[in-house]
């Protein structure tokens, strides 16, 4: 479970009326756009204020989004109504979520970075278990080299990712694109300037 010190840290990050990220998606998963069709089920993990879950479900998606800090889940609802799509908004831990509730066509996972090695093992397993066969997972993060840039994500390496690690940790599903760069994003005043990322397409097996 997360604990007091991380739920206030990101409250008092998203508190305020400021969206800290944007409300505009995420360029790599706006980028995958093409892969989406109207009535797949998404689930947005760790959502924060809502960018990304509001922009699929202008896509037609049906989505349900979570996040463990009360005012960016208020944010959310607030610019998903404010859009005028509905998403269904869950204040939830991503340490307790109920990952084999159901399963989801689309699974995305923008900066969820928070999590050191042994507690990511088990987000990780989440994504995979929450996939329905032949679901789809989009996953944007940064490499450790993100740590020379500073424009965005945690002060920890442990924390970052590598295209070796995410190429082990999902080698059951169907990597259709696994790659590292660098690129300048421009998300808010909290992901801004070159920045060194990884990005990961991949499906669940349609049988076995």
């Amino acid at each position: 479970m997360q604990n007091s010190g991380e739920l206030a840290y990101w409250n008092e990050r998203f508190g305020g009326a400021h969206y800290h990220y944007g409300t505009a998606p995420n360029a790599f998963l706006a980028s995958q756009a093409h892969l989406l069709r109207p009535g797949m089920s998404a689930l947005s993990v760790a959502d924060g204020e809502g960018r990304n879950s509001v922009w699929l479900a202008g896509q037609g998606l049906a989505v349900t989004a979570f996040d463990f800090s009360p005012p960016a889940v208020e944010k959310a609802r607030k610019l998903a109504a404010e859009r005028g799509v509905a998403v269904d908004h869950r204040l939830a831990d991503i340490y307790a979520w109920d990952w084999d509730a159901r399963a989801y066509d689309l699974v995305v996972a923008i900066f969820i970075q928070f999590s050191p090695p042994a507690e990511r093992a088990q987000v990780f397993a989440g994504l995979r278990r929450a996939l329905a066969p032949g679901g789809l997972l989009l996953l944007q993060g940064y490499t450790p080299r993100q740590l020379d840039y500073k424009t965005g994500g945690p002060p920890h390496a442990e924390n970052m990712y590598t295209e070796a690690l995410l190429r082990e940790a999902f080698g059951g599903l169907e990597i259709a694109h696994l790659v590292e760069h660098d690129d300048e994003i421009h998300e808010g005043a909290r992901h801004s300037g070159m920045s060194a990322l990884v990005d990961l397409v991949a499906r669940k097996p349609a049988r076995g």
